[in-house]
């Protein structure tokens, strides 16, 4: 991969779901804006992202970064995930696996959030 990509994801588990657009810069640096679902306009909650994919290989990636998410809840979000690539005609295709600690400031809370999901790369 030679040039930036965008990708869009959706993250799902059994109370919370979100959707995202994201932009590679490199191999191993990408970004990302996350909208939880489920909130009315008033309680929309962006979460932005920040990835570094510290391992790639063929069939998977796996990254850890960091962020903030605000609205909802007001904090600090610290994830780990693997990206599988399963259908090799298909490169571009990943099955999201998340874990994702938020500190939740408002409520001076720490809760571990897991996520499953896709993504697609452009």
């Amino acid at each position: 991969m030679g040039n930036a990509q965008l990708s869009t994801s959706f993250y799902t588990n059994n109370h919370l779901s979100k959707v995202g657009v994201g932009y590679e810069f490199n191999e191993k640096l990408w970004s990302e804006v996350r909208f939880y679902s489920g909130t009315n306009i008033h309680g929309i909650t962006p979460e932005v992202v920040l990835n570094y994919n510290f391992r790639r290989k063929e069939y998977y990636d796996a990254y850890i970064g960091g962020g903030l998410v605000v609205n909802y809840f007001d904090g600090i979000v610290i994830q780990a995930g693997v990206l599988i690539k399963p259908i090799q005609e298909l490169p571009n295709l990943s099955l999201i696996i998340e874990l994702q600690p938020l500190y939740e400031g408002g409520y001076n809370q720490m809760f571990l959030n897991g996520f499953g999901g896709l993504r697609f790369r452009f």
